[in-house]
């Protein structure tokens, strides 16, 4: 499986599978323009040939929708259309600040977060939903 935490600017990939229902930070796709995200998307589907994708769903605290929450939807309705693979939307409250929390614990210096921090939250987005998902 692979997961994304769609930003503007950024998007953070992780992987993980079903059988032990374990999430990884994988890479980040960065730019702007949609056909090199698409490619950079491409690349990783073929590699690792998943049978679900997962997509952030941005939602305030209230469950009120986000100003990017339109554009995460379509990114999911995107993504189910061009790689012929069902997806799934999980909330992704929190998933950014989770993210520093776990590198901060881990050691790493908040100036040195940033490359890493959006596929570490799209590693919290596919750990959520293999809590969910996934019985051991």
């Amino acid at each position: 499986m692979l997961a994304f935490d769609f930003g503007e600017k950024r998007i953070g990939v992780a992987v993980g599978e079903t059988l032990l229902g374990l999430a990884h930070p994988l890479t980040t796709i960065a730019g702007e323009e949609t056909r090199v995200r698409f490619d950079a998307i491409a690349r990783l589907v073929a590699e690792w040939q998943p049978i679900l994708l997962v997509v952030g769903e941005p939602l305030h605290m209230d469950d009120t929708p986000h100003e990017l929450t339109a554009r995460a939807r379509r990114f999911a309705r995107q993504l189910e259309g061009r790689f012929n693979l069902p997806v799934a939307m999980v909330d992704e409250r929190l998933s950014t600040q989770e993210a520093a929390g776990l590198l901060q614990a881990a050691g790493v210096a908040a100036k040195k977060q940033r490359p890493v921090r959006d596929q570490v939250a799209a590693q919290t987005i596919l750990q959520s939903w293999f809590d969910q998902h996934v019985r051991p």
